[in-house]
């Protein structure tokens, strides 16, 4: 064995590499064992590795094992893992033995905090749910940054009151779901067993949400219609809302394919419909204007042509948030005059309103037609509950179709500013309805 000497950093950075096919071993006179094995291809940035030789429990020679390279590894922190492994092994622990106990129960504490509890959660749960992803996008805001490497029975009632506060300070309605969201989460989590019970069991939301009725009237239809006229296909994508009143995200994903020309039909497939369940929708001739307009840019009916993925896939339109922005302004500047027009008052402003709420106003107004309600219920593709959920499993094809048209007229009708807000008798299709 090489002479020891106490190591310092100058010394070892001046070893030389070894002979070619050769290996040096330099030893600390410092701590028993201690030293650097190098070899032909040292160099400045990786002169050697450290090593500690020694005989370790369970063996009767002496062996050595590798702590780290220098200088990756410092010369401090070398002599301090030697320590320590001398340490053990003159107990009777083997140090490998120890570091590998030490890095399971690593793997287990980060199994068990918040952020792999959930990413666990959110690929067994929501990764089958349709609304999963709204889920998953709400906790990485709100939950992940403060509790993701919190170990999961560590977080206790006063901490989700905290998270919720904060919140609803700003975003009272957010606050409402992601408590709702954390609820069911915990409720699994301890079904898991993962904690003992859920910290937010039994929490009551802090803000009181009222149920939206708000109904367009005729002259914000016509606002609104005639501005969707300048906003390319989102604008296309607000008015086909409104004709056949389905949701936003039904409307915006809609697919060439899912349209039937002939028959005048839209299909909505299962995989995409909310309610889980494949829904036929019947197109009046105000919808099929609206589908006439749109250029076949891809696979997507209202597509701005953009936001193909990497593998050169085509994408539905996005932005929303935005389009509608765009489309409030000038919806509020066609008011004023159609207002006018009608005899009522100049609005100060458009009163506020959301996209669902085209849906409402036609469902509003097909009832205002004399449409059934079940027949509405069916077009808007609702569950119904009780007796009739059990036993109307009658499509009602023809009723929802008649229903179309009549709203398809009024529609036209209301846009080109030929009627008032009260119903009238309409003509569907050569056939009389007293509506």
């Amino acid at each position: 064995m090489a002479a020891k000497r106490d190591f310092t950093d100058r010394f070892l950075k001046s070893i030389k590499p070894a002979a070619r096919g050769k290996r040096d071993m330099h030893w600390d006179a410092q701590v028993p064992g201690l030293g650097l094995r190098v070899t032909d291809k040292s160099s400045n940035n990786d002169i050697g590795t450290f090593t500690l030789t020694r005989r370790w429990p369970g063996s009767d020679n002496p062996a050595p094992r590798a702590i780290g390279r220098y200088p990756n590894v410092s010369l401090a922190e070398a002599r301090t893992i030697a320590r320590g492994w001398n340490a053990d092994a003159d107990k009777g622990v083997d140090p490998k033995v120890k570091e590998a106990e030490r890095r399971r129960e690593e793997d287990r504490r980060r199994a068990d905090t918040f952020g792999a509890a959930f990413d666990a959660y959110a690929t067994e749960r929501l990764s089958r749910l349709r609304t999963g992803a709204e889920v998953k996008k709400a906790i990485e805001r709100y939950a992940r940054p403060k509790w993701g490497t919190l170990p999961i029975c560590k977080i206790r009632r006063a901490d989700v009151k905290e998270l919720i506060r904060g919140i609803h300070k700003s975003a009272p309605v957010a606050g409402n779901r992601t408590l709702a969201y954390l609820k069911t989460f915990f409720a699994w989590a301890a079904e898991e067993e993962l904690i003992e019970a859920s910290p937010a069991a039994a929490m009551k939301p802090l803000a009181d949400e009222v149920r939206r009725d708000r109904v367009l009237s005729h002259s914000e239809i016509r606002a609104i219609w005639e501005a969707c006229g300048e906003l390319g296909a989102f604008g296309r994508a607000f008015r086909f809302m409104l004709a056949t009143g389905q949701r936003r995200t039904e409307c915006g994903e809609l697919a060439w394919r899912e349209i039937d020309r002939e028959a005048l039909l839209w299909t909505l497939p299962r995989e995409r419909a909310k309610a889980d369940r494949a829904h036929e929708i019947p197109l009046s001739d105000i919808a099929m204007r609206i589908l006439d307009e749109c250029p076949k840019l891809n696979d997507f009916v209202f597509s701005t042509g953009r936001g193909a993925t990497a593998t050169g896939a085509a994408t539905p339109i996005a932005g929303w948030s935005k389009a509608k922005a765009a489309l409030d302004k000038l919806a509020f500047k066609k008011l004023q005059p159609i207002a006018i027009e009608r005899g009522e008052e100049a609005p100060a402003t458009f009163a506020e309103w959301h996209l669902h709420d085209l849906r409402r106003t036609c469902a509003t107004n097909l009832a205002k037609l004399g449409v059934d309600r079940i027949v509405i219920s069916k077009l808007l593709n609702h569950a119904e509950g009780g007796v009739t959920g059990i036993y109307d499993r009658h499509e009602r094809d023809a009723e929802k179709r008649a229903a179309m048209e009549r709203w398809g007229q009024r529609l036209q009708e209301i846009v080109a500013g030929a009627g008032g807000d009260n119903v009238v008798q309409l003509t569907a299709r050569g056939r009389d309805h007293h509506v």
